[in-house]
Formats: C-alpha cells, structure tokens, sequence
C-alpha cells in the first residue's frame, strides 16, 4: 500500500464520522502523514461507533477475499461493542436475563445451536452461520496457539480446530500446547492424504471418459446411409440436424487436439528421449 501510494498518490479517500473519528482507512492516513503527502477525507453520518465499525468491516470484508475464518476474526472486532449495547438494552428493559448457572469454558454443539443475540448479530454482521460464528469464538478463546497458527495458514478448517481445541480442554493445562501441535500435524497429513486421494480420483474419472468416447467413437461407421438412418430414427427437426452439424464439427475439433497433443506432447518427447514405442 505504500508503495503504492507513494507512486500514485492517496485515490482513496479517508472516511471519519461527525466526531471526526477515523472509521476507514487508518493505514492510507498514516502513510499519508508520514511521508508529507495529500489525501481526501470523507465525512460519513452513523447512529453510533458500533455501526461506523460494522460499515467499515463491510467495506473490508468486500476488498479482500477472505475465508469463514478470516471473517470470524473479523467479526470479534466488533464483540466489545454488540455485548456492551446488549447490556444497555437488558437494563432498559429490567436486568439481565442471562441464566446464573450458565457454564463457562468449551460450549456443546447445542449450545452453539442455542439462541445467543451477540453470537447471531456477529454471523450476520460478516455473512457467516451463527454455529460457525460460535466455533471461531470458542476457537479463539480458548485454543492454543498452534491451532489459531494452523487456522491463521489456512491448514486447518474451522471444524477441525475446534474439535481439536475440544478433545485437549480436559487435558492439564502443561500438556495442552504439545497435544495441540500433535494433533494439527496430525490432521495436516489427514488433509493431505484426502488432497491425494481426491487427486487420484480425478485423475481416473478423466481417463475413463477418454476411454469411453473412444470407445463409442470407433463403433461409428460415418456413412451417408448411417447418417441418415441416425436423423430419421431419431425424428430430428431441421434445427437439430443443424445443431449436430455443429456439435460434429466441435467433436472433431476436439479429437484433433487430443491427436495433436498425443503426437507433440507424448510421443514425441518419448522417442526424443530414446523411450520405445511400445514402452519397453
């Protein structure tokens, strides 16, 4: 971003609220001000911080491609601000109604399926589940630091790293760490033998469609007699046969290049190596 700016200049404006409280482009401002340079400020009207914050991680949210993670963690920017409201409307309307045996630490799957206004407004704020939404805060506030490392690189899903977050939370809290690591290694090389896996399977599902087209191609005899059997038989509409027409010639295209590409790109390299024709 600097360079860029420093190149280009700041095309993008700075966006503050009425208190003149930078809601949007904090980093642009700092470069800005650092190395003496001009930029625009745009002044937007909001109810309140809490939705100058989610116009913001919106605006965010639509630069960036981001996974469910990335979006989680962007939505606890704004958890301090929704909890605090939330606390305000509990006491405008008569107390807290939260219940006084609620557990603490590691929530079930139904908990996270229970209604919870703070998580819910969190998920829509980012467009993700509420249940994924309560999986990244109960990641985020209890896993170890392998985990969120993992999760941060993208090699693990949300769903694994709060099952493994779950299976070492009655674990003393000494060996926590160590199994963590364990365990994010662990489905590691799970995810890259399914990778492997799924790899092989595509690989096999294209050569058995090669296989089948040839084989239904050389059972073809390309006569005119055949041709006009097959449009009879078949009761084919003007349009039709013009659409075969069509669809003939791009099939003989495509064999064209698959016969190309076996002669320069397979077979060729192969006698140029001094490999047999027959493979021996």
């Amino acid at each position: 971003m600097e360079s860029d700016i420093l190149e280009n200049g700041c095309y993008a404006p700075v966006i503050v609220n009425e208190d003149m409280t930078v809601i949007d482009g904090h980093n642009r401002l700092r470069i800005c001000e650092k190395h003496g340079l001009p930029y625009k400020m745009l002044v937007f009207s909001f109810a309140d911080l809490l939705e100058a914050k989610q116009w913001a991680l919106d605006t965010q949210k639509g630069r960036r491609n981001l996974d469910k993670w990335e979006l989680g963690q962007i939505a606890l920017r704004l958890k301090p601000d929704i909890e605090a409201r939330a606390k305000e409307n509990m006491s405008a309307g008569g107390g807290d109604q939260k219940s006084e045996d609620a557990k603490s630490g590691l929530t079930t799957l139904s908990d996270l399926i229970s209604p919870v206004s703070t998580r819910k407004e969190l998920a829509d704020t980012v467009g993700i589940g509420e249940v994924t939404m309560g999986k990244v805060m109960q990641i985020d506030e209890h896993a170890p630091a392998a985990v969120r490392e993992a999760l941060d690189s993208g090699d693990l899903s949300i769903n694994q790293g709060y099952n493994i977050t779950r299976q070492i939370r009655d674990l003393p809290e000494e060996q926590r760490d160590e199994a963590a690591a364990l365990a994010v290694e662990l489905a590691k090389a799970k995810t890259e033998i399914q990778a492997f896996d799924a790899e092989s399977d595509r690989r096999h599902k294209i050569a058995g469609l090669f296989c089948k087209a040839y084989e239904k191609a050389v059972l073809l005899t390309s006569t005119e007699e055949n041709v006009r059997i097959w449009t009879e038989c078949t009761r084919m509409r003007p349009d039709e046969v013009e659409d075969s027409v069509k669809e003939s010639y791009e099939l003989a295209q495509t064999f064209q290049t698959i016969g190309d590409l076996l002669k320069n790109e397979i077979l060729n390299p192969r006698q140029q190596a001094g490999v047999p024709s027959d493979g021996n």
